[in-house]
């Protein structure tokens, strides 16, 4: 079997990386802590501790410790990317490849009546690129009762099962601590400055659900993983490996498709709540935390407002149930950041996963080629299998800020941040400033370009 098709970049497993130093790139020590830092300042975030460094040895993917107990991805990808767990495969079951018993696991999704169009859109499309071949169920969220239509149409999409949810009131609803009258004037001034659907009273629920409620649904306490699914997206590529058994197999707590940057007028508070809640909770941050990759050091170390695009998102049921986040959640929720702001469940899951989970149990799955709306991802390297052609490597970044906002953006790409080392190296004689003036954006200074054999 080839290797082309789990290979990432110049024979790297991309989505792989240690902790890495926010000081140096060859660092092999965590220098990134909330500990001991003022919730008062605004400016300072830059207070560190540091961890014991860990023995890395190189590898054909990156990084990886020594210890031959953790769990090893690549390798998992190279056995398994075969369908080998595939269902529709096997006409009488194979037990020496189910003696591990399949994950309890679930597409999930949030979505209208009105959206039948578009989900039955992304059903045919994930359908036929993996779930066909794994028969996952699919359990579909609503703020009250699914047509007849809806369920006819959507079950006639698949062979799996098919489930049919709606959202408790109490957590699609304005909290008693929340004042009506506060919350709309914000949806006034939100639509006047432009933050997207931020005048939308269904669009600050659904933040605050997706946020901290979905996990909690009564349906969903058999389950342990979870893939969500957004109405009228694509999946251009086919995915020949179970990802929940991969997510599972190896301890990831996290999956995700694209990491680009946010529209910062949506949640000024956020990273002062997030900083203050470290303070107040030191304990619950995870000894491997690394912030790293989220601080600008050219703005004081302040939040550079990257985020898991998290309509795409693979996980564990389990992390988002646990105290940490739960904590953290509840924090912001009393603060009233979802009403009174536009906190969105991107950036409060990103900083949730890497306050609270450490850099190697979150997934980069650059594999998977995907759309949302004007955000597209496709990789390269995979001729045959994805019907798209291939992005940049920092292709996303900036969509979703506005042309006319003056908000800062941060002096490297948000996934470039994220996997660190040798992706942020530059040209030799590149600047930024001398792109910019020949009309560029000043983000095509890599060596890497994120397509090489």
């Amino acid at each position: 079997m080839s290797d082309r098709n789990f290979r990432s970049f110049n024979n790297r497993a991309l989505p792989y990386t240690p902790i890495r130093s926010v000081t140096t790139v060859s660092s092999l020590n965590s220098n990134w802590s909330f500990r001991s830092v003022s919730s008062a300042s605004s400016t300072d975030s830059s207070t560190f501790w540091k961890t014991p460094p860990k023995k890395w040895r190189p590898s054909a993917c990156g990084f990886r410790p020594t210890d031959k107990k953790k769990p090893d991805p690549i390798r998992w990808l190279k056995e398994n990317s075969n369908n080998r767990y595939a269902v529709s495969r096997r006409s009488v079951p194979n037990f020496s490849l189910l003696h591990s018993g399949k994950p309890r696991a679930a597409l999930i999704s949030l979505v209208r009546n009105s959206e039948l169009g578009g989900m039955m859109q992304s059903m045919r499309q994930l359908e036929f690129r993996w779930n066909r071949k794994y028969q996952y169920p699919w359990i579909f969220f609503n703020d009250e009762p699914f047509t007849e239509e809806f369920k006819a149409a959507t079950r006639n999409l698949t062979s799996a099962k098919c489930y049919y949810e709606v959202v408790p009131r109490e957590h699609w609803s304005l909290p008693e601590w929340i004042d009506e009258g506060r919350f709309m004037n914000s949806l006034e001034y939100l639509g006047t400055i432009g933050v997207g659907k931020g005048w939308m009273v269904s669009y600050h629920h659904m933040c605050r659900w997706n946020s901290g409620f979905f996990y909690k649904h009564p349906f969903l306490k058999n389950y342990d993983w979870y893939w969500r699914v957004e109405p009228d997206v694509h999946y251009f590529c086919d995915i020949d490996y179970d990802v929940f058994r991969f997510m599972r197999d190896n301890n990831m707590k996290y999956g995700f498709n694209m990491n680009i940057l946010d529209d910062a007028r949506s949640f000024p508070s956020l990273w002062t709540r997030t900083r203050a809640f470290a303070t107040a909770h030191p304990h619950l941050i995870h000894p491997e935390a690394d912030l790293g990759w989220l601080l600008d050091s050219t703005n004081g170390n302040e939040y550079n407002n990257c985020q898991f695009f998290s309509n795409f998102e693979i996980g564990s049921l389990n992390f988002w149930r646990g105290e940490p986040n739960e904590e953290y959640f509840n924090w912001l929720d009393k603060a009233g950041g979802f009403y009174y702001e536009r906190f969105g469940d991107a950036p409060v899951h990103t900083l949730s996963v890497a306050m609270f989970a450490p850099k190697s149990e979150v997934w980069f799955f650059r594999d998977i080629g995907y759309q949302h709306d004007i955000n597209h991802h496709c990789p390269p390297h995979r001729e045959g299998k994805c019907s798209c052609q291939p992005t940049r490597m920092d292709e996303n970044f900036y969509k979703l800020v506005p042309l006319e906002s003056p908000q800062r953006k941060p002096a490297d790409t948000c996934i470039r941040q994220f996997l660190g080392g040798e992706w942020l190296k530059k040209k030799k004689g590149w600047t930024m400033e001398g792109e910019k003036e020949f009309g560029g954006d000043g983000y095509h200074g890599y060596e890497m370009l994120g397509d090489e054999l």
